[in-house]
């Protein structure tokens, strides 16, 4: 059985899962794996630094023949950067955290896919009226930054679906195996967008220690807060918080994030300078748990596809 979905057919893509276009660590080499392997592969391009750019677009558009796209982070973007971004000639943009009325017309009349991602129901009926071709509904689950107000992936998905219908919505959030997969599109969705699981990957630009500990980490071990964006001086929107694992700026200053002043922000910047915290969070979703080693994102697609057929079946399953 082979899972077609308004994703596939619209993508042009074999299977109904994408790379979440991570900052910085969705990479070329990422992207293109997981491409080659059937699924849309995402660079995560933040603000469209040209020198990011210049440097993994070669790599993805060298890697694969198959359809692959491009993420901004919408609140720090500039209107060049997406121009710049779209001579690369990518099968889809998407837009996230942010207004994305400003890029919107560009995208389209490049002929890209225009992808938008929403956290809440009103971002939701904004990206229905700016004419969105697919829109990702993200729940509070997801690894990285995500609305402070948000909700659960599973009660969120399937009224984005019936408030966007007939545009494909894809389900975003505490997604990292095929199980998952399979329950996003019982919700309705088209298809799934996957971020931790694809961090552990050989291909992910992450260091060794940031993929060694999403392997070892657990579910209950992760948090929602804004206080490591304020730590490192981040100028991520007030209304976004962030999910990471662990960290020990959140046990020594949990509750007290208004007391993080310059002192404290340079405080950080000289713990990271001598290497006794990492220089970025660990951004990790709650389904953390389920991931416990480092495949290749070409094998991962496949495989993830699969166990979603299987669990597709074994749910339609009478006896």
């Amino acid at each position: 059985m082979t899972l077609t979905t308004r994703l596939t057919t619209l993508a042009g893509v074999r299977h109904p899962i994408m790379l979440a276009p991570m900052g910085g660590s969705a990479g070329g080499a990422l992207a293109a794996a997981v491409s080659r392997a059937g699924g849309l592969g995402m660079l995560g391009a933040a603000d469209g630094n040209r020198a990011w750019l210049d440097r993994e677009v070669p790599i993805v558009a060298a890697g694969t023949d198959r359809p692959w796209g491009i993420g901004f982070l919408t609140w720090m973007l500039d209107v060049a950067a997406v121009q710049r971004a779209l001579e690369h000639r990518p099968r889809a943009v998407m837009l996230s955290f942010g207004d994305p009325a400003p890029f919107t017309d560009l995208v389209r009349q490049a002929g890209a896919l225009l992808i938008i991602q929403v956290t809440d129901l009103e971002e939701a009926r904004h990206a229905v009226d700016l004419g969105a071709d697919v829109i990702v509904a993200q729940g509070t689950e997801a690894g990285g930054h995500g609305a402070r107000r948000g909700r659960s992936t599973l009660p969120f998905v399937p009224v984005v679906v019936d408030l966007a219908a007939p545009v494909p919505v894809l389900a975003a959030g505490g997604i990292a195996d095929g199980r998952g997969v399979a329950a996003a599109l019982a919700l309705g969705a088209a298809g799934a967008v996957i971020g931790t699981r694809f961090q552990a990957t050989s291909e992910a630009l992450v260091d060794p220690a940031i993929a060694k500990a999403i392997v070892d980490g657990r579910g209950e071990d992760t948090e929602r807060s804004r206080l490591l964006d304020i730590a490192r001086g981040s100028s991520w929107p007030e209304r976004y918080t962030a999910r990471t694992l662990g960290h020990p700026y959140l046990d020594r200053w949990r509750g007290r994030e208004t007391e993080l002043d310059a002192g404290a922000r340079q405080e950080y910047q000289d713990d990271v300078a001598r290497g006794a915290i990492p220089p970025l969070p660990v951004w990790a979703g709650e389904a953390v748990d389920l991931i416990d080693d480092l495949p290749s994102a070409e094998d991962l697609v496949p495989a993830l596809a699969a166990q979603a057929e299987q669990a597709l079946h074994r749910a339609g399953r009478t006896t």
